[in-house]
C-alpha cells in the first residue's frame, strides 16, 4: 500500500516536472523564434520604410539606422497593441483552441518561423516582401492544418486582403498627387524660394498632427497617463503649432539668404529645404513602421506567453514591456546588419529619388500606416512605400520607372502569403511530433 503510493506520487512529481520542462522549451523557443522573426522585420521591412531617405542621399545608411532604432522604439512602445492584438485574435477563432491551448501554442510557433524563414530568403535575395502577408499568412497555415479551414476567421482575412489592394492603391495616389502639388506650388513659381517658406512649415505641422494625435490619443493610456480628450487636442495643438512657428523661422531665415539667387539655384536651395522635411518624414515612417509591423513579431509571441503564464486565451490581455522591448531591439538589429540590400532596391532601384520626392513617398506612407494602425489594420509598409514611390514616378512620367524591379517586386508579393502558409504547417507537424 505505502509502496503503491510512492509509485503514484513519485509518477506525478515525474509527469509535473516534464510539464514545466515542457513550458520552459515552449517559452524559450517563442522568445528566441520572436527575437529572429523581429531581426526578418528590421532586415527587410524597415530597410524599405528608411530606403527613400537614402536613395534621395537626404541620409547615410548609418544615420538612417540611428533615427530607425529611436523611433521604431518608439511607434512599437506606444502605438502598436491595436495590429497585435489583430494577430494574436483575429485570424484564427481562438475559442476553439480553448480545450486545446497546446495546439495553439504549438502554432504560433510555427507561425512565426514560417514567417521568419521566408523573410530571411526573401532578405537575401534583396526582395522587399511583406512581414504582414507572412505572418498572416502562416498564422493562416498553422489554423488549417491544426483545426480545419472552417475555423479561420474568413471575414477577418478577407478585410485585411482588402486592406492591401486599397493601401498601395491610396498610396500611389496620395504620394501623386502630394508630389503634384509641391511641383505646381513650388517648383513651377517664378520664386521657388518664397513658396517653399510657407509650404515647408505647413508640411512640417501636419506631420506633427498626424503622428501626436495617434501617439496622444493612443500611447499615453498604454504608459499609464490618463487625460480627458480637451487635453490631448490642446496638447496636439500646441505641438503642432510650436512646429510651424519654429518651421517658419527657420525657412524665413534662409529666405534672406537666397532671395537673391537665380532660380537654378533657388531650386537646389528648395531641395535642401525638403531635405529637413525628409529626414522629419523618416522619423515618422519608422514611428509609423514600430507601431504597425512590430506586432509581425510580438503578436505570436505575445499570446504565448499569455497562454503559458495563465492557461487561458482571453483577448485585449496586457502586451508585457519586455516583449515590446525584444521586438523593438531585434528590428533594430536587423536593419543594422543586413538592410542595405532593401534599401538599395526600393530606394535606387524603382525610380529617381530627390528630397522632394523622397518626401512626397514616406509622407503618403507614414500617413497610411499611421492610421491603418490606429483602426487596427495590419496594413504592409512594403506595399505602402512601393506604392507611394510608384506615384511619385507616375508623377514624371512611365519612363521614369523601372518595370523589371517593380515586376520583380509584385512576383515576390503574390508568393509571400502561401509561402507563409505552407512553411507554417511543415513546422506545425514538426514541432507538435516532438511536443506532443
Amino acid at each position: 500500500m505505502f509502496t503503491e503510493r510512492k509509485v503514484r506520487q513519485s509518477h506525478a512529481t515525474y509527469e509535473q516536472s516534464m510539464s514545466f520542462m515542457i513550458l520552459s522549451i515552449e517559452l524559450i523557443l517563442a522568445v528566441t523564434v520572436g527575437f529572429v522573426m523581429a531581426w526578418a522585420v528590421g532586415a527587410n521591412d524597415v530597410a524599405n520604410a528608411m530606403a527613400s531617405t537614402v536613395g534621395s542621399k537626404t541620409l547615410t545608411v548609418r544615420s538612417a539606422v540611428i533615427t530607425a532604432a529611436i523611433f521604431e522604439a518608439l511607434g512599437a512602445g506606444l502605438a502598436s497593441g491595436q495590429v497585435t492584438n489583430m494577430i494574436r485574435y483575429g485570424i484564427v477563432d481562438i475559442s476553439i483552441y480553448a480545450q486545446h491551448l497546446d495546439y495553439f501554442v504549438i502554432g504560433m510557433l510555427s507561425a512565426l518561423m514560417s514567417a521568419a524563414t521566408w523573410l530571411i530568403i526573401a532578405t537575401h535575395h534583396g526582395l522587399p516582401v511583406s512581414t504582414t502577408h507572412s505572418i498572416i499568412g502562416a498564422v493562416i497555415g498553422f489554423g488549417v492544418v491544426s483545426m480545419g479551414s472552417e475555423h479561420i476567421l474568413w471575414y477577418s482575412v478577407w478585410s485585411i486582403l482588402a486592406s492591401w489592394v486599397a493601401t498601395p492603391l491610396c498610396a500611389i495616389v496620395l504620394a501623386y498627387v502630394v508630389f503634384r502639388c509641391i511641383s505646381y506650388v513650388v517648383f513651377s513659381a517664378e520664386s521657388p524660394i518664397k513658396q517653399a517658406n510657407w509650404l515647408v512649415p505647413l508640411c512640417m505641422m501636419l506631420l506633427v498632427l498626424i503622428f501626436s494625435g495617434v501617439t496622444i490619443f493612443q500611447g499615453l493610456d498604454t504608459i499609464g497617463i490618463q487625460l480627458l480628450d480637451w487635453q490631448k487636442q490642446v496638447m496636439i495643438w500646441a505641438l503642432a503649432s510650436v512646429t510651424y512657428a519654429v518651421g517658419w523661422q527657420y525657412t524665413n531665415k534662409m529666405l534672406k539668404r537666397t532671395e537673391r539667387l537665380t532660380r537654378e539655384k533657388q531650386l537646389n536651395a528648395v531641395e535642401k529645404k525638403f531635405g529637413i522635411l525628409s529626414i522629419m518624414t523618416a522619423a515618422s515612417m519608422a514611428y509609423a513602421h514600430g507601431s504597425n509591423d512590430v506586432a509581425n513579431a510580438i503578436g505570436p509571441v505575445a499570446a504565448i506567453v499569455q497562454v503559458l503564464h495563465t492557461g487561458t486565451l482571453a483577448e485585449g490581455a496586457t502586451i508585457p514591456g519586455w516583449i515590446v522591448a525584444l521586438g523593438a531591439g531585434g528590428i533594430v538589429l536587423g536593419l543594422t546588419m543586413y538592410g542595405y540590400k532593401i534599401m538599395e532596391t526600393v530606394g535606387t532601384g524603382i525610380t529617381q529619388l530627390t528630397p522632394s520626392r523622397g518626401f512626397a513617398a514616406q509622407f503618403s506612407t507614414s500617413a497610411i500606416i499611421v492610421i491603418a494602425s490606429g483602426l487596427g489594420y495590419p496594413v504592409s509598409t512594403t506595399q505602402t512605400m512601393v506604392g507611394a514611390i510608384l506615384g511619385v514616378g507616375l508623377a514624371r512620367g512611365m519612363t521614369a520607372l523601372n518595370r523589371k524591379t517593380i515586376r520583380s517586386i509584385f512576383i515576390s508579393w503574390l508568393i509571400t502569403l502561401p509561402a507563409g502558409a505552407f512553411f507554417a504547417g511543415i513546422y506545425y507537424m514538426i514541432i507538435s511530433y516532438f511536443l506532443r
